[in-house]
Formats: C-alpha cells, sequence, structure tokens
C-alpha cells in the first residue's frame, strides 16, 4: 500500500464499499455526535467523511485532532445511512470507517478559520494566504485561474499564434508608469527596468519576421492598487499580428474571448456580436469609455429644451457658455419622490450641488423643473427619453468636459439602485476611435491622449494638415461588464508619421532618440503594418470568477501599499549587498 494515500478525498464512490482505502489530507473539521466522531477530510481534490467511533481503535487518536491537522487514515468504505447521504458532495454516498489514524503535521491555532468563508480583515489573509488558500472558494478560484490560462494559450495555438518569452530585464522605457528599476553590480550606477508591458519587444518581434505573437506576460508596474489593479505585477495574454488592419486584429481576439468565456462563464450568456462605439459616442452616451452595456440607460443632450426656459439656472448655463449642454439621464420605474431625493442627496455627497429631475405622473411631469420649463418642454423630454408615467429623468448642466465623469457615475447609480442592470451575462464591446492627442491644460500644449505608438487616422497628410485634436488614431479598447480588459492598437511602422506626430507633441529627435532610439533604428529597416492588443488575465478570471477585487483570484497578491505581508517584501538589504551594487541609500528627512 502506498505511504500516503491509495485514493484522493474525492475520489472514491459507492462502487468502493468494501474496500480498505488510506487517503491524506487536512482536518477540515470534527464533529461530535453523541460519542462518535466525524472527520471531514480534505484535500485538493475534495472530501471525505471518516468516522471513529469509541469501538474504533483510532478513536482516542481522533479526538485529539485539531483543525487543518494533516494526517493520514486508514479503514474501510461503507455506504453511509440513507438519511446521512449528502447529494451535494461527490463523496456524499460514502463514509470511511477509520481503523488507523497517524498524524503527518500537526496544526497550532489557526489566526484565521479555513471552514466556511467568514469575512477576515485583509492583513490577516495576506499575512496567512497559505492558509487563506486552503478556502473553499479562493482555491476553487485558483485552480479555474489556471484552466481559464490553459484554455487562452490552446485557443492562440489553434489560430497559429506562436507564443515566444520576452526579457524580464530591459531598458526603462517612459509607458505611463512608474518601472521598477534593477541595479547592475557589473555595470555601476546604470539600471535594468522590469517591464511595464513586453509592447517594444513584440513589435521588433513583428519587425523580426514573425508573423503571430502571443505571451502569457508578466508586466511590472510602480503604480497605486485599486480592486480592478494589482500593485506591483499582473498577467496578460500578450498579442501581436503583422500585416493586418484593426478589423483583422477584432476577427482574432474575439472568437477567444468569446469561446473562454462561454466555457468557464456557466450559464452567462455572452454577447454574440462585439459591438463598436466610438469613443465620443461612448462619452455622451454613458459618460465613460467603459461602459457596462448591462445597464440599459442611454444618456442624451436635452439642450433645446431648456433653452430659453423658465429653468433660469440651465438657461443661464447655456446662454453664458457657448460649449454648455445639458444632458439628460432617463430613469424608468425611478418616479417616486423619495428616489429622486435620494439621487439628489447622493450628487450632494459627491461634491454637486445637487441633481435635477422630472418625474412622470397622471401623464404630466412633475417636480420644480417641470414647475418652471411647462407642460409643453415637459412632454418634449417625455417624448425623447421614451419614458412613461412612474418614470423620471435626472439632469446635468454644464461644459461636458467638466461633467462628463459624473453624469457616467450617476447613470451607473441611477441603474444599480432601480435594478436595471442584468448582472447574470457578459456584455462585450470595443471602444473605437480615439483621438490621437488632447490638450494638456498644465502643460499649455498639444500631447499624446493614449498611446504614442499608434497610427493616425489618415497618416502623415493628417499629421499635416488637420488640427491634432481632430485627429482620430487606431487605436481601440475592448471593455467587458464596465471593466476595461485591455487597450491595443494599430502600430505606426513609419520614421517619418513617427517623427511627426512626436513633433506635434512637442517632443523632438533628441527625446525620440533617446528614450525610443532602438525602436526608431528598427523601424528604418522594413518594418510590417502590424498592431496587436493585450487583455488582462487577472481581470478576465475575476469577471469569470463572479468577484469584485483582483486579490480574490491572484494566489499571492500585495496589499494596496504593495507590500508582500507573508513574505516581507519589500525588504532592508545588507550593506554589503548595497557596496556590491554601488548604491548608497539617501532615505527621505524624517518627519
Amino acid at each position: 500500500m502506498h505511504a500516503y494515500r491509495t485514493h484522493s478525498c474525492g475520489e472514491l464512490r459507492e462502487a468502493d464499499t468494501g474496500r480498505t482505502a488510506r487517503l491524506s489530507g487536512w482536518v477540515h473539521r470534527v464533529r461530535d455526535h453523541g460519542g462518535v466522531l466525524f472527520i471531514d477530510l480534505r484535500d485538493h481534490y475534495g472530501i471525505t467523511q471518516c468516522v471513529a467511533d469509541p469501538d474504533s481503535p483510532a478513536f482516542a487518536a481522533a479526538e485529539r485532532l485539531r483543525a487543518e491537522s494533516v494526517i493520514r487514515i486508514d479503514g474501510t468504505v461503507r455506504h453511509r445511512p440513507e438519511e446521512t447521504v449528502n447529494p451535494n458532495l461527490p463523496t456524499g454516498a460514502i463514509e470511511v470507517f477509520v481503523t488507523e489514524i497517524e498524524v503527518l503535521g500537526a496544526a497550532a491555532e489557526l489566526p484565521l478559520p479555513v471552514f466556511g468563508e467568514p469575512e477576515y480583515p485583509e492583513e490577516t489573509r495576506l499575512r496567512y494566504r497559505f492558509l487563506d488558500l486552503r478556502r473553499e472558494r479562493l482555491h476553487a478560484n485558483i485552480v479555474k485561474r489556471s484552466r481559464i490560462i490553459t484554455s487562452l494559450r490552446s485557443r492562440m495555438v489553434e489560430k497559429g499564434f506562436i507564443e515566444f518569452q520576452t526579457p524580464i530585464l530591459t531598458a526603462s522605457s517612459p509607458e505611463g508608469a512608474r518601472d521598477y528599476l534593477v541595479p547592475s553590480r557589473v555595470h555601476p550606477g546604470k539600471f535594468y527596468a522590469l517591464p511595464q508591458a513586453p509592447q517594444q519587444f513584440k513589435q521588433l518581434t513583428m519587425i523580426a519576421g514573425f508573423d503571430r505573437y502571443f505571451q502569457i506576460a508578466p508586466c511590472f508596474r510602480d503604480e497605486d492598487a485599486r480592486s480592478d489593479r494589482s500593485p506591483g505585477e499582473f498577467y496578460q495574454l500578450d498579442i501581436e499580428m503583422s500585416f493586418v488592419t484593426q478589423d483583422d486584429v477584432f476577427e482574432a481576439v474575439e472568437p477567444v474571448l468569446r469561446g473562454v468565456f462561454e466555457e468557464f462563464g456557466g450559464d452567462r450568456p455572452v454577447t454574440k456580436e462585439f459591438p463598436r462605439i466610438p469613443y465620443a459616442e461612448a462619452m455622451r452616451k454613458y459618460g465613460t469609455d467603459k461602459p457596462d452595456l448591462r445597464n440599459p440607460i442611454e444618456m442624451q443632450e436635452a439642450s433645446e429644451t431648456f433653452r430659453g426656459s423658465g429653468f433660469k439656472v440651465f438657461a443661464g448655463i447655456l446662454e453664458k457658455d457657448p460649449a454648455a449642454e445639458v444632458w439628460a439621464i432617463p430613469a424608468k420605474g425611478g418616479g417616486s419622490r423619495a428616489f429622486c431625493d435620494r439621487m439628489n442627496s447622493w450628487a450632494q455627497g459627491e461634491g454637486q450641488p445637487g441633481l435635477g429631475y422630472i418625474m412622470f405622473r397622471d401623464g404630466e411631469g412633475a417636480g420644480p423643473i417641470a414647475k418652471n420649463i411647462g407642460p409643453e418642454r415637459t412632454g418634449a423630454v417625455r417624448r425623447q427619453l421614451g419614458l412613461a408615467d412612474g418614470d423620471a429623468a435626472f439632469f446635468v448642466a454644464g461644459n461636458p468636459k467638466s461633467f462628463v465623469d459624473f453624469a457616467g457615475a450617476a447613470r451607473r447609480k441611477v441603474g444599480e439602485e432601480l435594478g436595471l442592470i442584468d448582472k447574470h451575462r457578459f456584455d462585450f464591446c470595443w471602444i473605437v476611435d480615439f483621438p490621437m492627442f488632447e490638450w494638456d491644460e498644465d502643460a499649455k500644449k498639444v500631447d499624446f491622449s493614449h498611446n504614442p505608438f499608434s497610427m493616425p487616422q489618415g497618416g502623415l497628410e493628417a499629421l499635416e494638415t488637420m488640427d491634432p485634436l481632430e485627429i482620430k488614431a487606431f487605436q481601440y479598447d475592448i471593455v467587458c461588464n464596465g471593466i476595461e480588459l485591455s487597450s491595443g492598437a494599430i502600430r505606426n511602422h513609419k520614421p517619418d508619421i513617427m517623427r511627426k506626430a512626436f513633433a506635434i507633441a512637442g517632443y523632438g529627435d533628441d527625446v525620440l532618440e533617446e528614450k525610443f532610439g532602438g525602436m526608431l533604428r528598427a523601424l528604418q529597416y522594413g518594418a510590417p503594418p502590424h498592431g496587436g492588443i493585450a487583455p488582462g488575465i487577472d481581470r478576465i478570471v475575476m469577471l469569470l470568477c463572479g468577484e469584485e477585487n483582483l486579490r480574490e483570484v491572484v494566489m499571492f497578491p500585495m496589499n494596496q501599499q504593495a507590500q508582500d505581508l507573508m513574505m516581507g517584501a519589500p525588504s532592508e538589504v545588507s550593506n554589503q549587498q548595497l557596496r556590491e551594487l554601488h548604491i548608497r541609500l539617501a532615505p527621505p528627512p524624517k518627519g
């Protein structure tokens, strides 16, 4: 017989009744039922109920067991009594009568429980992550993550992509976040950087003549944490393709993501078509470039209804500022005074003066705005938004650049409060036609709005003849349920276009050469048109596991301060190590 087990804890079935079995695992819990001890024994594969009564030679050992100790048991498989069969457990029709117990690894008093899923402080969970990972939900999430990555890799290979590995130690590059730097011992005073993404390497792979690249790529960024962004490091499905248009990238990526979400999303339906929404339209309809399309609310402009109206607040804003607009947020089912007052209070809590509204009842509008603009204009709002009795409309006014984020938040809040969001599905979309440039108010100059290496729509001619703020780029985001999974672009593969684009943003050839000289030189030796994207693995898994925080789908995450509480990183190093690296510390002054 094997030293530790003949079967896993998820393996035994009715057909094994009467067999002698040896199991090893963790003591999930021990229950005392009138002097009979029931031990739920757990391993990676499942749970088996083991029984010891006073007649069992192992009873005394069973009485001393502590939760989460690792034990080996020998025993006989037998049917459970009919009334104790557990149909929710694969092994629920049998139990093992214990004849021998050996403690392989005793457990001390636990700092957090493993049985059940109680909420526990983040610090405790992360410090004892190896215990946290024993909990059923988290353990299942990590296993699911592995299966999702395997599926993604298989689907990419099936579509003709080849997996390559790009360097981890590379040169520092200004790509939007701070680099993690690694000092060089051999080259004193010089540093490597951990890659924020394999962006330049995957483009160089295309220039080198490889056609379809992918990688489950680790990325490192020294940026603050959010619920949908891990501090320090994350993984992405990095993709690049040669001789492609934007449509070709979409056609390659959509089946991969749709297939994975259909495979692992349970019974939740997945978008059959991924709609393409221009950036400007997304901002106007949804107040965000990451719209949750499960929310049916679409905002509309209602400026003409209020221009010259009796509602002087909005009429005055429109008269004073030619760029000002009034946007309406329809709220089907929101036409109660209590709900409208609650939304108004919420807006004030967001730092706004309030949130104007009209309620519709008995064929008429109600509320201060309706009273001020009169029945004709109120009726026009109702018809424009397709509202009925029992519905409401909320309004925001001013320059859209200043209120668009709040309008998007209000749309989201209305949808959530009224239960309009179908949370049992996955809705994908592409956001396209991002502006190539934007006005930097602080620096008082034009700058890149997104990725400086994107191809401008219209190419060199657009850069030479158009207002820079009117130029769009072949840039795109893919969004699912309001979460941005990735940005991507068709790359600028022509040096003259790149130089012109950087010149518009105020960067001379010297800056281009210093920061991106390697890429610029490569483009001069025959670069193919190419493009790609890099969906975030962690965010994909988070959606498919139904979690709201990446911590629940990452095996060993850091805390919000980018600290690994379990391993004690970052940590101080010895003076000897610093001397070898030719580094002298200059800590910030205290106080």
